[in-house]
């Protein structure tokens, strides 16, 4: 049989009223079941995404079912009584495309939109599944010139298993989003996609060298990126974790006046208010003081006391420094400094003040209301273990310098295979969620200014993509200023890094749950099983309005089964996304109850070494 042909078993219906590019069709009085066999297969009638056609002659007009109801449903606000016997199943379709196919060439010419509407009475077929493979085939176009941006990662259901490719360029250029309720498949999507890339053959031979950055908040990826990644894990709770590579550094010098502000203050909008200036000045007088443009501050109380009438915090500088190079300073600047010299401005300069010709400190209530919880909040940041390879103090000639910082995420890894390790994997999956924010804040904003300072060659040939796994948890759809940096990052990456080459995957369980303006500026959609309503609404509300009603079918959806659309897909779609073998997949932290509840219960012996991991007594 030919292909494209309006053959009658495969007719399903007419058109009974046309509405722009929706169409309403009656179902035909032979469909008595919502499935037709035709050419030894079962074809679905009515499944919410599937593709239909209209003949033109050897012009044909797609569209996507999105409705499947009775007429008497349709007419009850009308009041219109409609006899059960008489009633009527009406299919809604969104017409998206038009083609013409050429026998003798054996290819359809496709292109997106529609110019000629079909007539009510027309009738409506479905595709065979040789059918639909030309179609999405063509929708995605024949390999270009340049490299070749698709990237095969999944199959298109009802399409006789027809290879699903997302383009790249636009998918990442454009941001995209992964979204799944818990236990969809969304990490193995999103890993899926990440090994498709790295298997990919953009100009015919040799493979993709992607740089990619995952901020890991579980400790999954490691596992499925084994022979192509870095990880890099800030704390291990346990010291047992087998995916860990590298120890991370970020020293604290890197943060934005900002983020720092953050981490040492704490969560309150009141304390924020109240004692940000005392941070920022604190701050600033250190990172002078590093550049060497004012003096160190006291170790002491007792020192002189101004004489320029002046207070004793006010920044002066140092001999034979020109004062205005004190008012270019600029305190964002990933500048090194002290920290013991920022507690030291704050004890002893702006918690001072000056009786007759010398400093003494502030009275006990003053100290207590304005700098002893910023003092003490930083004492306890200093001491926590989890958190020693952001607050290891910074002296001349120690630690890493910001080119060195920066390459641990762009660039050449170090050791065996190090020209196959294009992942860079940052596992916070032990850190306190009081640190998870600040630090996604300045992974974001380093990576955009590194973009942002590099010329336009470099850019075209250093694109970057970060992965925002478990998005929800930093960048919230909510005010509490522990989340600020890091939606403020985020959201400048969503709205500018396609200028850049900075790309943005958000993957999370909880769409609604995450900031509104950076989930909006996702072009491209992969959405898996979604059980919770106000996630369905919530995705619905940023999918063009003839595709909203694709969301219905999400709680239905099988795991790995997705709906891809926007401007990464050739279509939008249904898709199956690859199944991966279990190392290639993220770690899951499933624990299954009956296995566990089948076998012995721990001995106390084994309570012991876990509880003594707990207080420290034990290194393992």
């Amino acid at each position: 049989m030919s292909q494209f042909e309006p053959v009658s078993d495969l007719r399903i219906g007419h058109i009974v009223e046309v509405s722009g590019s929706t169409v309403k069709v009656e179902l035909a009085g032979d469909v008595s079941e919502l499935t037709r066999s035709f050419g030894g297969r079962v074809y679905p009638i009515g499944q919410i995404g599937s593709v239909v056609k209209v003949h033109f002659g050897r012009r044909l007009v797609f569209g996507f079912v999105t409705l499947l109801r009775m007429r008497s449903e349709e007419e009850h606000e009308g009041g219109i009584p409609i006899p059960p016997d008489a009633d009527q199943r009406v299919m809604e379709i969104e017409l998206f495309a038009e083609g013409a196919w050429s026998t003798g060439e054996q290819k359809l010419a496709f292109s997106r939109g529609v110019s000629t509407y079909p007539l009510p009475r027309q009738g409506v077929y479905l595709l065979t599944r040789e059918e639909a493979g030309i179609l999405y085939r063509s929708a995605e176009g024949q390999r270009p010139d340049g490299a070749d941006p698709l990237v095969r990662f999944a199959t298109y259901i009802g399409a006789d298993a027809a290879p699903c490719r997302a383009n790249i360029d636009k998918m990442f250029g454009l941001h995209c989003a992964v979204l799944g309720s818990t236990g969809s498949g969304k990490s193995g999507a999103a890993a899926a996609l990440i090994h498709g890339i790295l298997q990919h053959k953009p100009r015919g031979e040799g493979f993709s060298h992607p740089r990619i950055v995952i901020i890991d908040p579980h400790g999954e990826y490691g596992q499925a990126f084994k022979e192509r990644a870095v990880v890099y894990r800030a704390y291990d709770p346990i010291g047992t974790d087998e995916t860990v590579g590298e120890p991370i550094k970020l020293p604290y010098w890197l943060m934005s006046a900002d983020e720092f502000r953050l981490l040492a203050i704490g969560k309150t909008e009141e304390e924020a208010t109240s004692q940000n200036n005392i941070v920022y000045k604190a701050l600033t007088h250190a990172r002078m003081q590093a550049a060497g443009l004012v003096d160190a501050a006291p170790t002491a109380y007792g020192g002189s006391a101004p004489t320029d009438g002046g207070s004793p915090d006010q920044p002066r500088p140092k001999a034979g420094v020109d004062s205005a190079k004190l008012n270019e300073f600029d305190r964002d600047k990933p500048r090194p400094f002290s920290i013991t010299e920022f507690v030291n401005h704050i004890t002893y300069l702006q918690a001072a003040r000056a009786k007759g010709i010398v400093l003494e400190r502030v009275t006990e209530t003053d100290f207590a209301k304005s700098f002893k919880s910023i003092l003490d909040k930083v004492a306890v940041l200093r001491r926590d273990p989890r958190i020693r390879f952001l607050m290891e103090e910074w002296t001349t000639g120690s630690g890493p310098t910001i080119d060195e910082a920066i390459a641990q995420f762009v660039g050449s890894a170090v050791g065996e295979a190090a020209d196959q390790k294009d992942i860079r994997i940052i596992d916070i999956s032990g850190l306190p969620n009081e640190v998870a924010g600040p630090l996604a804040a300045m992974l974001a904003r380093l990576l955009f200014q590194y973009k942002l300072y590099q010329t336009r060659a470099e850019r075209k040939r250093d694109p970057i993509l970060l992965v925002c796994e478990e998005a929800h948890r930093y960048v919230p759809d909510r005010g509490e200023a522990e989340y600020a940096a890091a939606q403020n990052a985020i959201r400048r990456i969503a709205r500018e890094g396609r200028k850049y080459g900075l790309g943005l995957m958000l993957v999370s369980q909880r769409p609604a749950d995450i900031e509104s303006t950076v989930i909006s500026q996702c072009g491209t959609w992969l959405v898996l099983r979604l059980t919770n309503s106000a996630d369905q609404q919530h995705v619905s509300r940023f999918l063009p309005d003839g595709l909203s009603g694709m969301t219905k079918v999400l709680p239905a959806l099988a795991q790995q089964e997705a709906i891809f659309v926007g401007e990464g897909a050739a279509l939008p779609a249904r898709i199956k996304i690859h199944d991966l073998p279990p190392d290639k997949l993220p770690r899951s932290e499933t624990v299954s109850f009956a296995d566990g509840w089948s076998g012995d219960r721990l001995s106390k012996a084994e309570i012991v070494k876990v509880t003594a991991r707990m207080d420290g007594s034990s290194e393992v």
